[in-house]
């Protein structure tokens, strides 16, 4: 195979400089195009009209040739015939052009005799060469790590591909709409930070040349949104790109797309009213409805209803119905480890967990995957988030919920911690936690502390993973699949 692709390259290189030699650049500075290829489907026969597209096929047939292009809007056949185009220029044509190649094209609409709406090519010029052929001769890519790797022959072969992405763009689209519909205003908080803060996770740690010092790439956009509204701004929020140096699996990626927005004046219950307006504003706007089908944990098809109000349970309600500990009654994580290694709940690392990641991970392992339909998850111990705010009836958990689907977590979101003494003891309890091995716990942030000093309304906060969001729209089993460019490691030469 290796063999074939390499004389394939060598022949379509040779192509490449007889037609320089004819004076014809293969790679030309621009074309006019005019219609994408989908609307031309709907024009009237005998419409002029300027397109251009990639070449799938070539068939030729005598005195005509029949091919097929694509663009980002469709694909479309074209007719080459002698009469049409010159008996020179057709067979200019059929020496020079591949499948792969980019063509650009002047004609009219028609139907050919099958019935087919294609083009009647009256005038043709080459825009782009390819040296490559396409795979498996266009007709589709399947191999998985090649689609990962090489996503544009992905996007060229698999028009699902395409389609998934296309759904992507408007998502993000739609959610920015949203947003400034209901008064938040979008800003931009830096990528790299003195302090990883923001979330329990790992970071990457980085050295910046020109400051001499080590930097982290942002874990969340949190903090610094926070202190946008300590300086004022009452609603804003972030489509960031967020960075956890942890474990890959299908559902999560050490880089990966996330929203966050703080809005002033709100508390926790008011964040679930609104992420319900919000998903049934991007729902109806993508599929129509608000009923749709995924692909469960099992891969099997499963109907997912939207439509609010969702249920809102405990954590610890959950974790005791699905195995029976009562998370209310440890105070420390060795006695809870103890406890889940009686019940024989296989956790990695447990040793080396602090109380509020034990649970969290406990959690994980019992609960999450049951979860299909969307629901609230709520009253989580304060050990599990340091940035939330206590509860005001009972000081041990914080007023947070997420929101679970399919078996994923897809928003996070609490009333949050604006009481800077508060905050500075919590700090300083995670920064234990990360000295005696819990290397997610988070660590200290002063500069935090001292904006919340400066005096902080009250806030909500909120975020939520696009990638798993799309992942389940689109039904998909990896967040691979929603990323154009995934991270892999390098391929080894040969």
């Amino acid at each position: 195979m290796a063999d074939n692709l390499n004389d394939e390259y060598k022949i379509r290189l040779a192509k490449l400089e007889n037609i320089r030699k004819e004076g014809v650049n293969p790679y030309p500075e621009k074309f006019d195009k005019i219609q994408p290829l989908a609307e031309i489907l709907s024009l009237a026969l005998g419409t002029k009209i300027k397109t251009a597209g990639r070449l799938l096929t070539i068939r030729a047939m005598g005195k005509i040739v029949f091919c097929h292009i694509l663009d980002d809007s469709g694909r479309l056949q074209i007719v080459l015939q002698k009469d049409e185009v010159g008996e020179k220029n057709l067979e200019w044509f059929l020496k020079f052009f591949d499948p792969g190649d980019f063509i650009g094209l002047a004609g009219e609409v028609f139907k050919t005799k099958k019935g087919e709406v294609s083009i009647l090519v009256k005038d043709f010029v080459m825009l782009g060469k390819a040296l490559r052929p396409l795979p498996e001769k266009w007709h589709g890519l399947k191999d998985q790590e090649a689609l990962y790797r090489q996503r544009y022959l992905d996007l060229i072969a698999n028009p699902e591909t395409r389609q998934r992405f296309l759904l992507r763009s408007n998502f993000i689209k739609l959610l920015r709409d949203f947003y400034w519909q209901q008064g938040f205003i979008e800003v931009e908080t830096p990528i790299l930070t003195n302090t990883a803060s923001g979330a329990l996770a790992k970071p990457f740690k980085t050295h910046h040349n020109a400051l001499n010092t080590d930097v982290y790439l942002r874990i969340a956009p949190e903090t610094y949104l926070k202190e946008c509204v300590v300086g004022g701004f009452e609603k804003v929020f972030e489509i960031a790109r967020c960075f956890r140096n942890e474990g890959m699996d299908p559902s999560h990626l050490q880089d990966f797309t996330m929203v966050e927005h703080y809005a002033a004046y709100w508390n926790y219950e008011d964040n679930m009213n609104f992420t319900e307006k919000m998903f049934s504003f991007l729902i109806k706007e993508l599929f129509g409805q608000l009923k749709i089908e995924i692909k469960d944990r099992q891969g099997k098809p499963a109907k997912v209803d939207f439509t609010p109000p969702w249920p809102k349970v405990s954590l610890a309600q959950i974790i005791k119905k699905d195995c029976g500990l009562d998370i209310n009654q440890f105070t420390d994580a060795q006695a809870l480890a103890e406890a889940i290694k009686a019940k024989k709940i296989n956790i990695d690392g447990i040793n080396d967990l602090g109380l509020g990641n034990l649970i969290d991970a406990l959690y994980k392992a019992v609960c999450r995957q049951k979860i299909i339909q969307p629901t609230f998850l709520i009253q989580h111990p304060i050990d599990l988030s340091p940035l939330a705010r206590r509860n005001d009836k009972n000081p041990n958990i914080v007023d947070r919920f997420q929101l679970v689907v399919n078996g994923w977590e897809v928003v996070n979101a609490y009333s949050e911690l604006v009481d800077s003494v508060d905050q500075r003891q919590r700090f300083a309890a995670q920064a234990q936690a990360k000295a005696a091995g819990d290397l997610e716990a988070h660590g200290k942030d002063d500069e935090f502390v001292k904006a919340l000093e400066y005096g902080a309304p009250p806030i909500s906060g909120w975020g939520m993973g696009v990638d798993r969001l799309i992942a389940i729209l689109t039904q998909q089993d990896n967040l691979r699949d929603v990323i154009l460019f995934p991270l892999l490691r390098p391929e080894q030469s040969v």
